[in-house]
Formats: structure tokens, sequence, C-alpha cells
């Protein structure tokens, strides 16, 4: 396969803070936590605010070229503000608004940068040189099914696509696409650091900002964080009587399927284990199952998770089973749960 020889500008490290240049470049830097939020860093501060602001607003981060040096400071500043929160949402917001916009800057630049930065994540992307043929890159076929595994669309199967000699024919946007999947990853990584630093004051400041911007956002039901261990003594009336029927195999609707499974994922249930359940019914399809499952658990498509609908919602679907007192006092299912964990 032909490869690229191309040399990341500074500004390529700016709108690219993925790339393994802007991490050796930054680690030349020698700064520590401290700095980054130190009175000398004010602007790098500032923009790595903004950063996490637009992410959690609109799922984007933009780029600031005007300051090259300020922009690839701002990215691992931010990714320090995001570890502050230590919330699973904003985390994962983050992550993927870093892969958008790093789709949106890549559709712009010339065959040779695409192949650099492919090259970066270790694939064989190559220019097509066949005119007959409306591709511009050819991917390794072990590239290609490692970065598509997880994408339903059917234009992703391989039986979609063109395929010669151990290569897959791409477009831009499709390569592009692929990579900001890479990015994603790659942002998400970086996030599991488990054990934080002492954070300076500025930083635990700005991530409770962060935090209450993404619950006026996002909504204070679905960014509370529960407990990892599911308590079935703390389900409402409804989830249990959902449950109950789930477990025996009988017929639920729709409604009580989705709002049983987005319960179950939110109160901590494995993904593999609420797939196991299902396993009750006689029509059970495991790959139907699977991405449906994943997908309510924000793990496959918009990488959104659901959270169940509100009480109001359920008593018109008739899902609604018996309220009791606790049930008066509250608004949803989720908050029944977390009312019950903390009253013991």
């Amino acid at each position: 396969m032909q490869r690229a020889v191309v040399r990341f500008t500074k500004n390529d490290l700016a709108k690219y803070p993925f790339l393994k240049e802007t991490t050796d470049y930054v680690k030349t830097l020698d700064l520590k936590v401290e700095d980054l939020a130190g009175p000398g860093f004010s602007s790098v501060f500032e923009r790595a605010e903004d950063r996490v602001e637009e992410a959690i607003l609109y799922t984007v981060t933009g780029t600031r070229l005007r300051n090259a040096e300020v922009e690839i400071l701002s990215f691992p500043t931010a990714i320090l503000l995001v570890l502050a929160t230590e919330d699973r949402l904003i985390k994962k917001r983050y992550a993927l608004a870093e892969a958008k916009q790093a789709n949106e800057e890549m559709r712009g630049e010339p065959k040779e940068k695409i192949m650099a930065i492919a090259k970066n994540f270790g694939w064989n992307l190559a220019q097509n040189n066949n005119v007959q043929i409306g591709c511009e890159f050819l991917l390794s076929f072990i590239d290609y099914v490692k970065n598509t595994t997880h994408l339903k669309d059917g234009k992703w199967k391989l039986v979609n696509r063109i395929l010669t000699s151990g290569n897959v024919y791409l477009t831009r946007n499709e390569v592009t696409r692929l990579l900001s999947e890479e990015v994603r990853r790659h942002v998400e990584k970086r996030l599991e650091v488990k054990d934080l630093p002492a954070f300076p004051a500025i930083i635990r400041e700005t991530a409770e900002k962060m935090k209450k911007l993404a619950i006026e956002k996002i909504g204070k039901t679905e960014m509370e964080t529960l407990p990892q261990v599911t308590v079935q003594a703390a389900f409402p009336p409804c989830i249990e009587a959902l449950y109950q029927t789930f477990t025996s195999g009988r017929h639920l609707s729709h409604v009580g399927r989705f709002t049983l499974t987005s319960f179950l994922i939110n109160v901590g249930m494995p993904t593999e284990k609420v797939i196991e359940l299902y396993r009750n019914f006689s029509d059970f399809n495991e790959r139907m199952t699977r991405y449906q499952v994943e997908h309510i658990a924000g793990e496959k498509g918009s990488r959104t998770r659901y959270i169940p609908p509100k009480c109001d919602t359920l008593q018109t679907h008739g899902v609604c089973a018996g309220p009791n007192e606790l049930c008066r006092r509250i608004s949803h299912p989720l908050a029944y749960y977390r009312r019950k964990l903390t009253a013991g």
C-alpha cells in the first residue's frame, strides 16, 4: 500500500489533539496540573472551559486557531476538567464532541493528511488510483472489520462493499467517520483514570459549574449517579410488576420492554445480564436484542443512554401498577428507586 509522509504543523496539532505528535509536544513542556490551573495559563484554562461547555451544550468543541499554543494545551486541561466532574455522562458527551469535531476538520483535509492521521491509529489506509471506482481510499480488510463491527447501518456490511486484494474501497466521508470513532475511543480511554490527582480549587469549582450546566441541559434524573449494584427491593411497583412479567417470559408491550430495560440499565444491571433476561421469550433473537439493549445503554448508535419514561407517561400507557404512598410523592421511577435506597 502507498504510504504518505506528512509533517504535522502546529495548527494540525491544535486541530487534532489526539495525535501522538501532539501528546509528545505537550510532554516536552513538562507541565503539571498546578501550572495549567495557574494565572500564567488563564487563556488556556478559559479555552478548556469553553471546550467542555460546548461539548455539554452542543456536542462540539469548536477550534480556535488564533493561538495554536493555547488550543493545544486547552485539550489536556479540558480532560482534567472532565475528570474532575467524575460524571459518566459528561465524559461520554465530551468524547463524542471531540470525535464529531475531528470528523468535521478531517473532511476538509487533503488525502495525504487524512492518511497520515489514519497511520497515527495504526491503519493501513492508501489512496485509490483506480479511476473507475468512485472512492478516494483503500483500507485494509483487517482495519475495516475492526472499526465497523459495531456499526449497524447496512452500508457498512462487507457484502455491500467493494473488496479487492484484501482492501475495502471507501469515500472520504466514510474514512473520516470511522476515524472519528477512533478519536472517541481514544478520548474515552483518557477519561478512564481511576486514581485522580488532587485538583486545584479552580478546577474543582469549574467542574462543579460544568455539572450544574449538564443537569440544566440533560436533566437531573439522568445526570444523578446511582449505585452500580441493582437492588430489587427498591424497585417501584410498576418496575417490579414489569420485572415479574419479564422474567416469567410473558408478553410485554413495547413501552413495557423499553421502560424495564432502560430502568435496569440505569440502576446498574450490566447489559449482558439484561440480554440474558430476554432469553425467557420465545421470540428471542440475540442479534436484534443485543442491538436494542446496547442502543438503550448508549453503547451503540447515538451513544445516548436512555432513561425510562416519567410516571405520567407510564400512566397514559397503562404501565403504572398500583401506586403506593411514595409513588404519589415522586414523578419518575428512578427518583422512586433513589429515594428508597436513601431511606435504607
